[in-house]
């Protein structure tokens, strides 16, 4: 501890930072006001797992829940799109850097010792999985494909299938030894205890943020008889193509509403699972072969992909398996009417400020984006309500409610 304090001591740090290391010179591992968290990232690497570890870490403010250090175990790539901080030690293992069984291992057999060593008071596990001994831990839910098993399916007999099989198991042996427990929505909560049955460790419920780039204001929605073939009005849809994201029904839709008159174009932004992207592909290929109003994007960074709504008329959200949809999120906070998935979460975050449909229906989904593109009013009102909605998924309420929940399993406050 006392490497760290002398490592830490420069000008850069926080007044609190500051008054935390001086108060007390004889530190004393769990007092009060005086813990340590690790965070265990050995499993976080991409996609928004690794949004949720930067946005909590840019906007916490732990010393305020008691804590004077944060310690990050990672790899190289997700380390590094983690922001510095005073409190912050981001501790680079290279074994993390390699294949699961390599970081499966580690976690198993080295995480819970290094974590005493350091002196932690608290284990945050945001991957889900935990194998170690280490007390007390807390886990958080994040993936939900594994306790649904008609999404599961979607998949077939692959490799992905047996995938989320065993994180089913890996998951719900690792909420059910856990001192605390994140939900990121109550649907999530009541499909993962269906599997798992009541949860002998502390629950809270503590959904995700918005990023503040994101963020636009309503604007005077277009008529459709002001946009025409080369001026369209445009819609987005920001999802990795995969089994759960229903994005060849969605060009259906869009395909249908043009082949009637109404001048729209789609752009496709995000990744592609290979199965899935096939089936879209043949869709695009017989219903735009010339790629004049659908285009597949493909992936955009996450810092740049505010743009892409900020340049949008409305907003497609088509999953039928979502935990906290960050995608459905950033197109309310961007300022966007919003054609949503009447599946999984999303009526509850949404709510009134948004028309659904049946992602697997291609009628339900042309009708939903139909009404939106006849009506600039109702588009007016839907961004409007959709727009203030978001207001309330900040990532510093985000943190401040996590590290609370932290501290709280870390000293046995109720």
């Amino acid at each position: 501890m006392a490497d760290f304090r002398q490592k830490c001591a420069d000008g850069s740090r926080s007044s609190k930072w500051s008054e935390a290391l001086s108060s007390d010179d004889g530190y004393e591992p769990g007092d009060n006001g005086r813990m340590i968290v690790g965070i265990d990232a050995s499993n976080i690497r991409s996609g928004g797992g690794v949004t949720h570890l930067v946005e909590l870490l840019r906007a916490a403010d732990p010393i305020n829940h008691g804590f004077l250090q944060v310690v990050v175990w990672g790899g190289r790539q997700t380390l590094d799109r983690i922001e510095d901080r005073p409190w912050l030690l981001k501790r680079h293992l290279p074994v993390l850097d390699k294949g699961l069984a390599y970081r499966a291992h580690w976690q198993r057999f080295r995480l819970s010792g290094i974590a005493r060593a350091t002196e932690c008071n608290a284990l945050f596990i945001p991957g889900g999985a935990y194998a170690g001994n280490f007390r007390p831990a807390i886990t958080m839910s994040q993936n939900l494909l594994p306790f649904e098993w008609g999404e599961m399916a979607r998949y077939g007999f692959s490799i992905l299938t047996l995938k989320w099989l065993l994180l089913r198991w890996a998951q719900s042996r690792s909420f059910r030894k856990a001192d605390g427990m994140i939900f990121l929505s109550e649907y999530a909560k009541n499909m993962v205890t269906r599997v798992t049955g009541p949860l002998t460790g502390r629950v809270s419920l503590i959904p995700h943020g918005v990023d503040q780039r994101f963020v636009l204001a309503p604007r005077l929605p277009r008529s459709i008889g002001e946009c025409s073939s080369n001026d369209p009005l445009r819609l987005l849809y920001v999802s990795n193509v995969d089994a759960h994201k229903h994005q060849w029904n969605v060009a259906e839709a869009v395909a249908e509403l043009r082949a009637a008159g109404s001048p729209i174009a789609i752009d496709f932004v995000g990744s592609q699972y290979p199965p899935a992207f096939a089936k879209l592909k043949r869709v695009l290929d017989r219903v735009d072969p010339a790629h004049a109003f659908i285009r597949h994007v493909g992936a955009v960074a996450h810092e740049d992909l505010h743009r892409q709504y900020h340049s949008a008329d409305i907003c497609i959200f088509a999953s039928s398996c979502e935990n906290m949809p960050n995608i459905l999120l950033e197109g309310m906070a961007a300022g966007l009417p919003i054609a949503c998935s009447s599946r999984g979460p999303m009526p509850d975050i949404l709510g009134d400020a948004g028309i659904y449909f049946d992602p697997e229906q291609v009628s339900s989904i042309s009708h939903a984006i139909g009404q939106l593109v006849a009506s600039p009013s109702l588009r007016a009102a839907m961004a409007r309500s959709a727009f203030y909605r978001a207001q309330i998924y900040s990532w510093r309420r985000c943190a401040d409610e996590t590290f609370g929940f932290l501290a709280r399993v870390a000293t046995g406050v109720s």
